[in-house]
């Protein structure tokens, strides 16, 4: 079994805020830093070989970009200050209320999904060190529940994005790497996807995953002008991010165990260590 030390579970910020006091093994990383003042608790993705400066288009990616480029570890892990993987089971009475959702057609969106406001109750349930290396003796990956989608990928992306960006995205790979085109439109029509730009990998399948996805995304962002881009579509990296990644796991043929997530909507002001 793979020791703790080496095992690195970031936790990304979008600002410096509550954090939850874990295990040695998750790093509380604040993405979009860019040379602010430092704040206790956090690592910024503003040193060494970064973008930081990018936050606002490529979102929570700046921080893996950070942690590619600058940190090491035999085991990676991405996860949100509101979003952690966990091996628990949904509660009994978890899955009743979102059953409670059906009529209104939140209940896909909910999969996989165990929302809470009570952080102190659900820490202790959070995946630890241990489990990471127990799970990853048999996959090669963790990953969220696969998210299902009310549209296919496609659909849903040009409902609330920019139709152009796919086709984009689809004429650099058929250039970069034509071989991932056919998975590509496959995974855009189908439904599920692996959201939140969330995973656990052993580091050398974390360095192949970010050198393909960046050298997707620096060819898009060279093609297009960000600054068209404005409010929730600045994120745009980063939702096309996730799109990726579920090509590149899936062609790839990667052996992965689904994880749901503790989904802290609101986190509390006070949390105690």
């Amino acid at each position: 079994m793979l020791e703790q030390n080496k095992i690195k579970l970031f936790v990304f910020h979008y600002k410096p805020g509550e954090i939850i006091a874990l295990a040695p093994e998750y790093v509380h990383i604040w993405v979009g830093k860019n040379r602010a003042d430092n704040k206790t608790g956090f690592t910024g993705d503003d040193t060494g070989i970064n973008i930081s400066d990018k936050n606002r288009y490529y979102s929570e990616l700046t921080g893996l970009y950070w942690v590619w480029k600058n940190a090491d570890a035999d085991i990676v892990g991405s996860s949100h200050y509101r979003r952690y993987f966990t091996t628990v089971n949904e509660p009994v009475l978890y899955r009743i209320k979102r059953l409670l959702y059906y009529p209104a057609g939140l209940w896909k969106k909910r999969f996989g999904l165990i929302y809470s406001n009570n952080p102190k109750f659900w820490k202790s349930k959070i995946l630890t060190g241990n489990e990471v290396a127990s799970i990853l003796q048999n996959y090669d990956a963790i990953l969220p529940v696969a998210r299902k989608l009310k549209y296919s990928i496609e659909t849903h992306y040009n409902r609330y994005h920019n139709s152009n960006d796919l086709r984009l995205i689809e004429r650099i790979m058929s250039t970069e790497f034509p071989e991932y085109l056919n998975t590509y439109k496959m995974v855009l029509k189908g439904n599920r996807i692996f959201a939140n730009n969330m995973f656990i990998l052993k580091n050398e399948t974390f360095r192949q995953l970010m050198e393909w996805l960046f050298s997707i995304l620096f060819k898009f962002e060279t093609e297009v002008n960000l600054a068209e881009y404005s409010g929730y579509q600045e994120r745009i990296l980063g939702f096309l991010s996730e799109r990726l990644i579920t090509v590149w796991i899936m062609h790839n043929n990667i052996n992965y165990k689904e994880l749901p997530l503790i989904y802290f909507k609101k986190l509390k002001s006070n949390l105690d260590a």
